[in-house]
């Protein structure tokens, strides 16, 4: 068995050498004829390579798709870096968003300082949060100012962003607001830019509901929210919050208040309107001359009438 052993292997050996010596032979041949630059030797390059190229498209195969596989890597690569460049703007934008809402803030506590009035014919008064009852049935703050500062029920309370609550219940020297956020509030507001009228309806959470839309089609999530004035409940034209969508997809009001950081409200002085019962009372027109006079403006017209001639 070791003999026939070391037989096999003393004919196999110079047999790959052999072949090892043909392919060297022929690639040379192939590299010398490849080099050779004559009219006849190109095209006899030509010819073999449109008789045998053809055939190998089977062998081209994996080679196409290896290069075609490289190509949508180097396509998913530039796709990768444009999705981190959008999110880094993306986070950028963010920042933005955040610092132009503190300028925001910032802006509507200075106005209060400054004493700006939202409408020439309202004033307001400014009272510091005493208590906060967040229970789960009531939604409220207590204010230290009362009826000796003119408070009344039923005005608005805003904390220089947006429409907090109204007052309800009045004592000499402190005021209850009930928020907006309460289970008895019930706001009547516009969406804007669409002029939908709605009712905010307040259900003991952050995000109270918006419901009675008239046509809730043209209202998206972001629009505005402000006081319509139905009702007399509140003047209008205050600013309440923005639509939003909670995942049930029902609509939503995003505050535009602060809940979270009540330190002092204003209590605006809504003194209403004027109530104008007879629209003649609109057109002033200058009072009527009695007959007594006009007789004597005529008779003295008379008299003066000689003396000019």
């Amino acid at each position: 068995m070791a003999r026939d052993r070391r037989q096999s292997e003393d004919f196999t050996g110079p047999l790959k050498r052999l072949l090892l010596g043909v392919v060297l032979l022929c690639l040379l041949g192939i590299f010398l004829l490849w080099r050779i630059d004559s009219p006849r030797v190109e095209r006899f390059r030509a010819q073999v390579v449109d008789t045998v190229v053809p055939n190998f498209d089977w062998a081209m195969a994996p080679v196409t798709g290896t290069v075609n596989i490289l190509r949508d890597f180097q396509s998913y690569e530039r796709l990768y870096d444009q999705n981190r460049e959008l999110r880094r703007e993306l986070q950028q934008m963010t920042q933005w968003k955040e610092a132009a809402l503190q300028l925001e803030q910032e802006n509507a506590r200075l106005l209060d300082l400054n004493n700006v009035r939202l409408d020439p014919r309202m004033t307001f008064i400014t009272g510091g949060v005493r208590a906060d009852s967040g229970s789960p049935f009531r939604q409220s703050v207590l204010l230290n100012v009362g009826a000796r500062d003119g408070i009344k029920d039923g005005w608005a309370a805003m904390d220089g962003l947006g429409l907090v609550g109204r007052i309800s219940g009045v004592g000499d020297n402190s005021a209850r607001v009930i928020l907006l956020t309460d289970t008895s509030s019930r706001i009547p507001v516009t969406v804007q830019p669409s002029g939908q009228t709605a009712l905010v309806l307040g259900d003991n959470t952050a995000a109270p509901p918006v419901d009675f839309i008239e046509n809730a089609g043209s209202v998206r999530p972001g629009d505005r929210v402000i006081t319509s004035g139905d009702g007399g409940v509140f003047p209008p034209g205050l600013l309440v919050g923005q639509i939003a969508l909670d995942p049930s997809g029902r609509m939503r009001l995003r505050l535009a208040a602060d809940y979270e950081r009540l330190e002092f409200l204003r209590v605006l002085r809504d003194l209403g309107g004027e109530t104008i019962e007879n629209p003649g009372a609109l057109i002033e027109t200058a009072p009527p001359t009695p007959p007594s006079d006009v007789a004597e403006e005529g008779a003295q017209a008379t008299e003066e009438a000689p003396n000019d001639g």
